[in-house]
């Protein structure tokens, strides 16, 4: 499960401050589209590898890349079509002459197609469809969609491009077509599955679906078979002997599992062993395949780290299927050791836990904590991702713990990147601006911590639910599972244990920053859903859960207020918030331990969906005047390889791509001889 940025500024270092001030930003953005920045990601620690670990991370690298174009198609039935026209045009034509639809470009990469990833709602672009197509002829005439993109064919004359630019029209330009990628709160009358532009199901409804049992409940597409009953439509490349068909993305999954084999040549024998099992699953797309790389992969403690696969749930609103998504590490030492305490210390944190005794675990396999920096993060990954816990499968993290990923190259750019100034503006008084000074940033890294160490392992199920909660809790398990791991860091943070581990420093300040925090954070988040009112988005709802609750069960604890036209929250009572989220912890632990479908629903329709769109309306106007960009993505480093004649890697160099293009069209040009040709990109 991930954790995002819980607010726009975050910290770098447990107990240390990161860098802040216009120098700093300047540093690190590295290009902007209307409202989102591009935040440069650094890899410092890419120097104390040696030959062999920096060929791993190449070639773990190129496969994260590989796989990259699935999230496109699982975001929209049009979405790798998009990419193709948007890519080859953005190539093949000069910058300035169409400025716009290269901004949108940007917008698109950014979300992995044209759906804000925060709200799920359809970005559309500035200009008409007689300006794409001028500019897309134009491309054409310059060698664009002359060669295969994936796997689409070349589009070999202008009339084969007219029909396409057709045929795209309304996914592009019609607000009404395809308006949400994922739509967890439809309107009145309206489907959830048929109302998202996700792909995971083709004409389907939500009473299609009742009481179907997955086989390959990750990584399926469901479709109706031509005698009309349910049929999966596996993810898989197939198996070398042909026992195993191909299936769904073979293409990008053959690819991957070409760059993998490499890997797993570099690696040593525990790491080669895990990757083999990522090679098998992405062969069969069987879940014990996925099971078994899982079982392993949380077992080992790698330098030069990743993940990849089709993980979370979050883009389903039936909370079943994952999207592509993946990332390559290396391990922090010295902040792994500092945060290892913290994990030693997981059965002492479980037991204090103020949910019901029969809901508590008596043994806890401890939780495996890396702080990391991050060479690459693609398909359903991103820079506002600073913290991650896996795997997600119950029976793994039960019998083998869990993996803790902190992001410290993420915090470290958002928070160069953004500064103090929405704390200024938005906190309440001058001793809460003083106070998040001060502390803030270690109380957003502790909260971090605790959220992915302490707070996603936590908890028992009942013996009915041994499998896990999520087919119980549907659409409602992602947001309750995320409120709970932030119910679990606001609980923790008052424990003197903390102090004695040496992870606090004024214990009594830096919980008041963390409570500050939170109560701002369904404020500000607003900024983010500029149409509606709704929160569609998990860890947004878990948040406006949080404190909506707080405030309906204890009305003193809490308080919102008007002064000179602007609305502020701030806290009360800081003990009595504490008490407030002890009950809705323990409620969020019985209502997943025992599947009440009907109790999260209530809770969160109730607490966490709907907004004042007044209120949201001034907080907009108020961020617009910061200057800040209200999304975030990432400029990942760029590993380039020297090979030898026997085509064997020899050294790898990093650096940084000088510009949005540069970075999205060298991993396009995976898939598209065309576009090497106009970047000047080489493939291994």
């Amino acid at each position: 499960m991930k954790t995002l940025a819980y607010l726009p500024i975050v910290c770098a270092l447990l107990l240390a401050p990161a860098a802040q001030g216009t120098d700093a930003a300047s540093s690190v953005i590295v290009d902007r589209a209307e409202d989102t920045g591009f935040i440069r990601v650094e890899v410092k620690s890419f120097a104390s590898l040696n030959a062999r670990q920096q060929q791993l991370a190449y070639w773990l690298t190129q496969a994260a890349i590989a796989t990259d174009p699935i999230a496109y198609d699982q975001f929209s039935r049009y979405g790798l079509r998009q990419k193709r026209l948007l890519e080859g045009t953005v190539a093949h034509t000069p910058a300035a002459k169409y400025e716009k639809i290269r901004t949108f470009a940007k917008l698109f990469w950014a979300n992995r197609g044209n759906h804000n990833e925060t709200t799920s709602q359809k970005i559309l672009p500035s200009f008409s469809f007689e300006e794409l197509r001028t500019a897309a002829h134009e491309a054409q005439h310059s060698g664009a969609f002359a060669a295969a993109h994936g796997d689409l064919p070349p589009l070999k004359d202008g009339a084969a491009l007219d029909r396409e630019l057709t045929q795209l029209r309304a996914s592009f330009f019609d607000p009404q077509f395809e308006p949400m990628l994922t739509a967890k709160s439809p309107g009145p009358g309206q489907d959830l599955i048929q109302a998202s532009s996700n792909t995971f199901y083709e004409g389907l409804s939500e009473t299609d679906l009742k009481d179907f049992k997955d086989r390959y409940p990750l990584n399926s597409r469901l479709v109706k078979g031509k005698d009309g009953a349910l049929m999966e439509q596996v993810y898989r490349a197939g198996t070398p002997d042909g026992k195993v068909p191909p299936g769904l993305y073979a293409l990008y999954l053959r690819r991957a599992i070409v760059c993998l084999g490499k890997a797993q040549q570099v690696a040593d024998p525990a790491q080669a062993k895990v990757i083999g099992d990522l090679i098998r699953f992405y062969q069969t797309g069987d879940f014990a395949d996925w099971v078994q790389f899982g079982t392993d992969w949380v077992q080992n403690d790698a330098t030069v780290d990743f993940e990849d696969g089709f993980v979370e749930i979050y883009r389903d609103a039936r909370g079943a299927k994952g999207s592509s998504q993946a990332f390559v590490s290396i391990t922090d030492a010295p902040t792994t050791t500092l945060l290892s305490r913290l994990a030693a210390n997981a059965e002492y944190f479980e037991q204090r836990a103020p949910w019901d005794t029969k809901y508590k675990k008596q043994s806890i396999k401890l939780p495996l904590v890396k702080a990391i920096e991050t060479l690459v993060e693609t398909g359903d990954f991103g820079v506002t991702i600073i913290g991650d816990n896996l795997p997600n499968e119950n029976q793994i993290h039960e019998k083998y713990g869990t993996k803790n990923f902190l992001f410290m190259s993420s915090s470290r750019a958002l928070n160069a990147a953004s500064g103090h100034t929405v704390v200024a503006e938005f906190a309440a008084s001058p001793e809460i601006v003083d106070r998040d000074l001060k502390y803030g940033e270690e109380a957003g890294n502790l909260l971090t911590a605790l959220h992915e160490v302490i707070g996603h392992g936590s908890g028992q199920l009942s013996e009915r639910l041994k499998g896990g909660a999520e087919p119980y809790l549907k659409e409602y398990f992602s947001t309750l599972e995320e409120a709970r791991a932030d119910l679990m860091g606001l609980w923790n943070v008052w424990d003197p244990k903390l102090k004695e581990l040496g992870l606090i420093s004024d214990q009594e300040e830096v919980a008041k920053a963390m409570y500050d925090r939170a109560v701002m954070a369904p404020l500000l988040q607003l900024r983010s859903i500029r149409h509606g009112d709704t929160v569609e988005e998990d860890h947004q709802r878990d948040r406006q859960l949080i404190v909506n609750f707080i405030r309906a069960q204890i009305p003193d604890a809490i308080e919102q207020f008007d002064r000179e036209g602007k609305t502020y929250v701030r806290i009360r009572d800081y003990q009595k918030v504490h008490q407030g989220v002890g009950i809705l912890l323990a409620e969020l632990m019985r209502i997943k331990a025992e599947g009440d479908y009907t109790a999260i629903k209530l809770l969160i329709d109730k607490h966490a969906v709907h907004f004042d769109t007044a209120l949201r309306d001034q907080v907009v106007a108020r961020f617009q005047k910061l200057g800040l960009p209200t999304y975030w993505a990432g400029i990942n480093a760029q590993l380039s390889a020297r090979t030898g004649k026997d085509g064997a890697v020899e050294t790898v160099q990093l650096s940084y791509p000088s510009s949005t293009e540069q970075q999205y069209l060298s991993y396009g040009a995976m898939f598209d001889r065309s576009l090497r040709t106009a970047t000047g990109t080489m493939q291994p």
